[in-house]
């Protein structure tokens, strides 16, 4: 663990993000790039920071995010789960809050496996009577 840091790990379908909270700096970097670099949709930087932006602590800190596997919009609810979390490191007090706004809650849903025989999970090849 860095010094004088708050830790949190995110995970949303496959992707898997640790984030590092540095109170009283500025900065946002997403495996060495800027938000804006790597998260290029304004939609996935909304989800990125939406923890920070309803709990009002939107410039006060550095965070530093390591972020792999699954697309960008995985990676986005990953990073959202792991600020969550570090928060809760930074201030126990937040917890009600991020609990409440539905911050706290990792979401469960995953691609499900193809199955043997058909041509994706769930697809099926075209019946005929005959």
């Amino acid at each position: 663990m860095k010094a004088n840091s708050f830790y949190g790990t995110g995970r949303r379908k496959s992707s898997i993000a640790r984030v590092w909270l540095f109170p009283e700096q500025k900065g946002f970097l997403i495996n060495g790039k800027t938000m804006p670099e790597y998260l290029q949709r304004k939609s996935l930087q909304a989800i990125a920071n939406m923890p920070l932006s309803k709990l009002d602590l939107l410039n006060r800190f550095r965070i530093s995010v390591n972020v792999c596997g699954g697309g960008p919009a995985g990676q986005a609810g990953a990073i959202s789960l792991g600020i969550s979390r570090a928060l809760l490191g930074y201030k126990e007090e937040l917890r009600s809050s991020l609990r409440v706004n539905g911050f706290l809650t990792r979401d469960p849903r995953e691609k499900e496996r193809k199955k043997p025989g058909r041509r994706g999970a769930r697809k099926r090849f075209q019946f005929t009577k005959r």
